[in-house]
């Protein structure tokens, strides 16, 4: 039996992996949201318990719930070299200007419980945290910037570091610098965790790659075909470098890539676009006016380049040949041009689905759900004041592990 398994993403969902926001959002402030990816400032206890209850309804639903946070505790308490190579390796990519920190960091994190020191790694480390710390470089006394190891605030959305295919993993390469020590985690729950760092899990793609991937633009429609965003965030070369290794490994026979908008409201193709039963998808009602889509098949002749073909059709008569079944798709908002821009804002495109045709959503986008209602999907409304604020769904905050 295999420890991964997501062959679609409706299939009923068994195993999950989430990460409870921690400290790492009372480490925002108004100058830095553009460089950590917000557009405002959670409260951290209403965040929490929006998270907890977001997890509850999972766990009702007979989903196991797992923790990054214990997932990469687990790994690293395994053995204290691997413990100090994980510490070296994350000192390295927070890229320390001064290599006379680093040894200072190393030891300030060392000086923690393992969990204790997990989460220091996620929250970030503020300079007058560290023990005796005093002013050494030209940049301490110009640059009034606070910390030593920047925080992690997108960590809660745990779709994106890396994406389970199949029986596999594609270690993604994320876009922004601020992002990428995320893929960090993964790489070393993929390598040594007790139960998940099994040399024969597949690698479809590592995070030293050169081109960009990242989770939020994989979904998986069937055992047979991958939907992909081609984003502000997913390179066509990474696109194409994971093809090659899908169709090289497994019994995947198409990648549908998606051209999206390049731009923020577009982030990733789950925002603008998730499967909800077997026949019907949420989609921002922008995306009906233009929507580029390529099919990358096999190449028999060069395996190391996929054959694409471009698709001049409409969306839901593209998802209706590739699906073998007639497609309907349930615009955000209804497709009214205010509410849909709205809710779009809050991630009403993006669902968690359960099973075919039973979804999570976040209660906030009202109209969204009532017309999901009304095409028979059972929702499971959760309160998202705070954790909306980081643009992004239920799906975003989840990484299915198992699906039937």
């Amino acid at each position: 039996m295999s420890i991964l398994n997501v062959f679609s993403d409706i299939g009923r969902l068994k195993k999950v992996l989430l990460h409870r926001p921690g400290k790492e959002l009372e480490n925002l402030t108004p100058r830095l949201l553009d460089r950590l990816l917000f557009d405002d400032i959670p409260w951290l206890e209403l965040a929490i318990k929006e998270h907890d209850g977001f997890a509850e309804v999972l766990r009702r639903l007979g989903v196991e719930v797992l923790y990054l946070e214990d997932l990469v505790t687990e790994t690293l308490d395994q053995n204290p070299e691997i413990k100090n190579s994980f510490i070296d390796q994350f000192i390295k990519e927070a890229k320390i200007l001064h290599p006379q920190y680093e040894e200072i960091v190393k030891e300030y994190l060392l000086s923690f419980p393992t969990k204790d020191m997990v989460l220091k790694t996620m929250s970030g480390v503020r300079k007058n945290e560290l023990p005796n710390f005093v002013k050494k470089t030209l940049s301490d006394y110009i640059r009034e910037y606070p910390f030593i190891l920047d925080p992690m605030p997108n960590l809660y959305f745990t779709r994106d570091p890396f994406a389970v295919i199949g029986n596999g993993i594609s270690l993604n390469k994320m876009y922004t610098e601020t992002r990428r020590r995320e893929g960090i985690y993964g790489e070393y729950i993929f390598k040594y965790h007790p139960i998940y760092g099994n040399d024969n899990i597949p690698l479809f793609y590592n995070r030293n790659d050169k081109a960009t991937i990242e989770g939020g633009d994989i979904i998986i429609l069937n055992d047979e075909i991958i939907a992909v965003g081609i984003s502000e965030r997913t390179h066509p070369a990474g696109i194409e470098g994971l093809a090659s290794n899908i169709f090289q490994n497994t019994n995947f026979q198409k990648i549908l890539a998606f051209d999206i908008p390049k731009t923020r409201a577009f982030m990733h193709l789950d925002t603008v676009f998730t499967q909800v039963d077997y026949d019907k998808f949420t989609l921002h009602d922008e995306l009906n006016r233009e929507f580029k889509v390529f099919e990358i098949t096999k190449n028999k002749d060069d395996l190391d380049y996929p054959k694409i073909n471009p698709i001049h059709k409409k969306l839901v008569d593209i998802l209706s040949e590739n699906l073998n079944r007639k497609v309907t798709l349930i615009p955000c908002g209804g497709g009214d041009i205010i509410a849909s821009s709205r809710e779009q804002w809050s991630d009403g495109a993006n669902t968690l689905a359960i099973a075919p045709g039973e979804v999570i959503v976040y209660k906030r986008n009202y109209i969204t759900n009532e017309e999901l209602v009304k095409h028979g999907i059972k929702i499971h409304p959760i309160p998202a004041s705070e954790l909306s604020r980081g643009r992004g769904g239920p799906r975003c905050m989840s990484m299915a592990f198992y699906r039937e």
